[in-house]
């Protein structure tokens, strides 16, 4: 991640190699396309390094205020295609190829609190803290470590016109989670990344690091998700629980896939956390129960008993790309993909 003031243009833009954020100081109702030097973020050869930043998706800017604004953008490379880790641009296509079933997500996105050494945030120097058990949505200074950066991101995150819609204390202490939705199509994966960015610019100014690491501390420590909500206007009618066994019962056909898709590093990063252990369900195995956090997708009690709603899919990881994620669901759920390759449309 990069943040580069040019002050000739009176623009700043900030990379994370598959988006942008572009901040453009004198707002025009007309964005530009705008370009990096993608071999600064090993992306492109120095020889052919220009990379497009291509507008997106507006939201108000909370650390200038307004009239500036941030400005997610898609990267694409010298041909324009997508960068490799564009995922944007495929979960936008298959996301309209189902916008009359209008489907809603909410993420759950863990994060930790680090000191810029790495070290946890308010544990002992040379230790650990007590057990876990009196942290999660726990208040008082030796339970909620960090409290007012948590305050200040949700207040930021409002400013914005990101759809948060909660915040709590999380089973690890220093950890935290806050939740995005809902939201509909793409525009999940946009509010999420955007809520992702203010977070690190909310702990930068505290002087902390937020990790998305699914498992930064080894041992009996709870790992960190982004557990997915998720629903389509027939789930959500009167006898919408059809509709949500029969996706449950496709994702268990294409579990290894979805594995996959939820983390950048095709599983590996949550194998440390899908353990079977520490509320989470264990990597190899797919289940689904009722109120079950330790399965792979759980059926809320409330959407049991009134038979429609949503389902949760808790597998996917703290560091996952919110567009791969949602793209793999409409995937195997709405559009009946099979096998362990995604369709190419």
């Amino acid at each position: 991640m990069r943040e580069i003031l040019k002050n000739h243009h009176r623009t700043t833009h900030w990379t994370c190699k598959s988006f942008s954020f572009y901040f453009n100081f004198l707002v025009s109702p007309d964005l530009p396309e705008w370009n990096f030097d993608g071999s600064s973020t090993y992306q492109a050869e120095g020889s052919n390094s220009d990379m497009y930043l291509i507008p997106a998706a507006m939201f108000r800017d909370p650390f200038r205020k307004d009239p500036n604004k941030l400005v997610l953008c898609e990267v694409q490379k010298y041909n324009r295609k997508p960068a490799e880790t564009n995922l944007r641009i495929t979960c936008k296509k298959v996301m309209e190829m189902v916008a009359d079933q209008h489907p809603w997500f909410g993420m759950e996105q863990e994060y930790t609190i680090l000191g810029t050494d790495g070290h946890p945030f308010g544990w002992p120097s040379n230790g650990f803290p007590g057990p876990q058990g009196p942290y999660y949505c726990g208040v008082g200074a030796d339970k909620a470590y960090g409290r007012d950066i948590v305050e200040a991101h949700y207040r930021a995150c409002l400013y914005a016109g990101v759809n948060i819609c909660g915040t709590n204390a999380e089973v690890m202490p220093a950890q935290w989670e806050f939740q995005v939705g809902p939201c509909e199509g793409i525009d999940m994966g946009d509010h999420l990344w955007v809520a992702r960015f203010i977070l690190h610019r909310v702990c930068e100014d505290f002087g902390v690091v937020a990790s998305f690491d699914p498992k930064p501390i080894p041992g009996n420590w709870n790992g960190a998700g982004c557990h997915t909500n998720f629903s389509t206007k027939e789930m959500r009618e009167d006898g919408g629980l059809k509709a949500i066994e029969e996706s449950i019962e496709k994702l268990g056909k294409r579990h290894e896939y979805h594995i996959r898709a939820y983390d950048p590093k095709g599983g590996l990063d949550n194998a440390r956390r899908l353990t079977g252990r520490h509320e989470t369900s264990n990597i190899h195995e797919f289940s689904a129960g009722v109120a079950n956090r330790g399965a792979s997708i759980r059926i809320p009690r409330s959407v049991g008993q009134e038979k429609r709603g949503y389902f949760e899919d808790r597998r996917p990881s703290a560091n996952c790309d919110p567009y791969g994620v949602t793209e793999a669901l409409i995937r195997t759920c709405l559009l009946n993909e099979e096998g362990e390759e995604p369709t190419d449309y």
